[in-house]
């Protein structure tokens, strides 16, 4: 696949095991603009993925070697980079599957490659773009959150998470412990207004509790509020 030049543009790992679907994205991303890579297998998805350290992959699932969900479950073990499905699966449930599995976002086939691209933006943003260098470090239950440098941290040990579950929690302390609806964190975190936001957010937040929680089933930093949305546990922000 050719690659755009420029030395500062993003890179973007594209796993697809149909020729003629690597070459039509190539040639559309690369208008974003971005450095287009790709693989045709998820042993090739793999080894690029750790070898090139892209800053954003496109994986279909439909891989010969591997399932494409077990690829995406691996890359996320290791690495926070954004990744964004290419699935046929349509019900709730497998939805679920795809974001349980580490997914970012998805996109259901047929799709077009304006809203792919339009997608693909909000991660690059998210990822990409700076924090202020005048953000507050915030502390509650245990928790330190650092908003200039995006780090999270309980005591001594670093919280890793992902830049799905950061946009998350950054939104949530933003409104200094005010609730903030589904549909607000939807479009603050995923950048649109189609989809459902509690399908998306019920897995995400399962997940970012588990990681800043110091018990995931009596929260006190992500708390929910029924029938509305979810707000930071704080009374000192």
């Amino acid at each position: 696949m050719n690659e755009a030049g420029g030395v500062n543009l993003p890179t973007i790992l594209v796993v697809d095991d149909e020729p003629q679907i690597r070459r039509t994205l190539g040639e559309a991303l690369r208008d974003l603009p971005a450095r287009v890579i790709d693989a045709s297998t998820a042993r090739g998805a793999l080894e690029s993925a750790c070898r090139d350290r892209p800053n954003l992959i496109l994986l279909d699932l439909g891989l010969p070697d591997r399932s494409g969900l077990e690829v995406c479950t691996e890359i996320r073990r290791g690495s926070d980079i954004p990744i964004v499905v290419l699935s046929a699966r349509h019900t709730e449930t497998e939805k679920i599957q795809l974001l349980n599995a580490g997914a970012d976002d998805y996109i259901s086939k047929p799709f077009g490659l304006g809203e792919l691209k339009a997608r693909i933006r909000v991660q690059l943003r998210r990822t990409l773009t700076p924090e202020p260098s005048v953000g507050a470090v915030v502390e509650h239950d245990g928790l330190v959150i650092d908003l200039a440098r995006r780090s999270v941290r309980r005591g001594r040990t670093k919280i890793r998470l992902t830049p799905t579950e950061w946009s998350i929690l950054h939104t949530l302390v933003q409104h200094g412990g005010r609730p903030v609806s589904h549909q607000q964190i939807f479009d603050a975190v995923w950048g649109r207004a189609f989809g459902n936001p509690q399908q998306y957010l019920r897995v995400f937040v399962t997940h970012l509790r588990r990681k800043v929680e110091r018990n995931p089933a009596t929260p006190y930093v992500v708390i929910t509020e029924p029938g509305f949305g979810y707000r930071f546990g704080a009374d000192d922000v």
